[in-house]
Parts: structure tokens; sequence; C-alpha cells
């Protein structure tokens, strides 16, 4: 059965009312009648869509869009496609949130459980064997598969879908995800909460409505108290065997790939992407919108700000390849030995004087 999705969509509107709402400059010769059904990426985006475009790692994907709009800074207006309409405005990431506000009104306060209704919502369904232990909540179309545990005082919210033999812990609350066979989540985690999306200016910092969802593969392993936030248009993925330690962070729109492990209190930022095996040492993170390798190593500590290749082995703040870091710590020990052997020759001389 085809999941009915997490957040109710309003519309179609017009382009001229898209583009009033996102305060946008229509174009001249544009149909302001044209309907737009949804806001997309610009590489999922299709005619009765919307998109926009505010970073420039982005450019190849707007070369091809096949959007119906897109919102777009003047600067690259006339970089849009001969078939999409070009929504001028000045900060196009402020047009995309009002734009998103404007077809998913409901999504910065969404729903967990009919209210007044029972810890288990009537219109949830629990197969044969599902455990749910005192003080837990269980949200409305729910689907919770044999042989999974829901501990006492955990959130299973709306339209959340979770496999067979899963464990979620005490206090743990899973929102606007699917979450596949034999996955444990322990006490404290948070899933599928929106993620840190702000439209930032001098007048104030616009909250951007995030409608993606959480998909958790099989085999997932999730530690104590850390967070994965859904994603803003597209999803948040967490491959297949992939094991998360206690208290990380992860942003919206991340994709880890399989069996990759993710040690204690590392961030990863929005919309960057791990290949499978992945090793992400402690208290280690990325910036936003790099790609890390498949089973690339980044050390504990350190920070990547580019790229990592796949295989490669990264240390430091900027991270760089391991050789070349440790070259560097040399150097330096070296240099501090040699300042440190001239000053206590300058002072034995001062001292014989």
């Amino acid at each position: 059965m085809e999941h009915p999705g997490f957040f109710e969509r309003a519309g179609p509107y017009t382009l001229f009312e898209v583009a009033q709402a996102a305060g946008a400059e229509l174009p001249a010769g544009a149909d302001p009648a044209m309907q737009i059904e949804d806001v997309r990426p610009l590489a999922e985006a299709t005619r009765a869509h919307i998109t926009f475009i505010d970073n420039k790692k982005y450019l190849a994907q707007l070369d091809v869009t096949e959007a119906g709009a897109c919102l777009v800074a003047p600067p690259l207006a006339g970089r849009v496609p001969a078939g999409t309409v070009a929504l001028v405005t000045r900060q196009p990431y402020h047009g995309f949130a009002r734009a998103l506000a404007l077809f998913y009104p409901s999504a910065v306060h969404p729903i967990v459980s009919t209210p007044g209704a029972a810890p288990v919502d009537p219109t949830a369904h629990l197969e044969d064997g599902v455990l749910v232990e005192p003080g837990a909540v269980i949200g409305r179309e729910a689907r919770i598969g044999s042989g999974t545990r829901i501990a006492a005082g955990a959130v299973v919210g709306a339209r959340v879908t979770i496999g067979r033999n899963c464990y979620v812990g005490p206090l743990a609350t899973v929102t606007h995800a699917l979450v596949g066979d034999r996955v444990i989540i322990h006490s404290g985690v948070r899933i599928g909460q929106d993620g840190f999306g702000f439209a930032m200016g001098p007048g104030g910092h616009l909250k951007v409505p995030q409608i993606g969802r959480v998909i958790i593969q099989d085999d997932v392993e999730i530690g104590a108290n850390t967070t994965i936030d859904r994603g803003a248009l597209k999803d948040t993925m967490i491959g297949e065997g992939t094991k998360i330690d206690n208290l990380c962070q992860i942003g919206h729109n991340v994709i880890l790939g399989r069996h990759c492990v993710i040690v204690a209190m590392c961030g990863i930022s929005g919309s960057t992407e791990l290949g499978d095996y992945v090793v992400m040492g402690g208290q280690s993170g990325t910036v936003g919108h790099i790609k890390i390798g498949t089973g690339a190593q980044v050390g504990g500590a350190s920070h990547p700000a580019h790229d990592v290749p796949a295989g490669a082995r990264y240390f430091g703040t900027p991270a760089k390849p391991l050789r070349e870091s440790a070259r560097e710590q040399a150097l330096l020990k070296r240099l501090a030995a040699r300042d440190k052997g001239n000053a206590e020759d300058g002072s034995k001389g001062s001292s014989g004087s």
C-alpha cells in the first residue's frame, strides 16, 4: 500500500498566486493562470512544480530542471531554462519558505495523534506480537510490525511505519519516518523533527517548513539521545546496517550509506552525503552539501570542509589527508621545539653575562 504522506497539501495555485506569496516578479509573457501543484527540488521538479536555487553548487541542476517555475536571484535569471518561468526575487530562499507555507500550511505544527484518542490511536494498525509498554503513545494511522517493542514513554507519530522485530526505547520519539525491520532505537532518540531551516535576514529569520521524511533501512542501530531531522523537500536517509552512536546530530536531507559507523557526538550537516562503509570518529563533523566517498574514514574531532574521496583517510580541522595532516603536525612540533631551544639558549646567555 502506498504511504499517504505526512503533510496535507493545499492548492493547486496559479502561477500569479504563487509568485505573489513568494514576493517574486512574474516576467513578461508568463501565463499567470498556469497551475502549480507543489514545491519540489530542482532535480525532481516537473511542469506542475515550482522550485528554487540559492546555492551555486546546484547550477548544473538548474541547467536541466524541468520545473514550471523557479525562484531565482537576478544574476541567475538568464540561466533558467527556456521551458521554466524565472520568478525573480532578491531572496530566493525567503520566497521558497513562503511558497512552502502556502502549499503546506500545517507543516510547522504536525499532528501526532487524534485529539482525545487512547494512547494507541484506534486508527493505528499493530500486527500480532507488538508490545506497547505503559505510557507509550501510538499516533493515528501508524503501522507497527510483529515482534516490535515500544518502550515506556515512547511516542510513535501519525502515519509512521515501523517494521518487524524493532525496538523503540524509553522516551524516544519517532515522527515523519518509515522504519525498516530489526531497527534498534535507544532511549531519548529523536527522529523526524523538523530540520534547522531558516531564511536568514536582517529583518529576522523566516522559518522554512520541512516537508520531507526520514527513511531508516533494515538493521540500523541508533544510540541514546541522537537526533535525526526530517528532510526539507527530499528525505533524510539512513542506509541498511548503519550504526550511529549516542549524542549524534544528523541534519535534514543527509544521506548515510549502508554499514556506516558514526561514533558519539558527531554532527552531520544538512544535505551531506556519505557513501557505504564510511567511518566518522567521535566528535567529528561536516559542513553541509559535501560528499564523503565510500569507505572513507574521518578521524576523531576532524571536520571536512570539502568532498572526501572514496577510501581516503582524513584528519584535522579543516580535515586533510592523514599523511598531509601528520606531516604538518610533525613540522609544527619541530618548530615549537626549535623555538623552545632558542629561548632557553637566550636565557642561559643572559644569566651568564
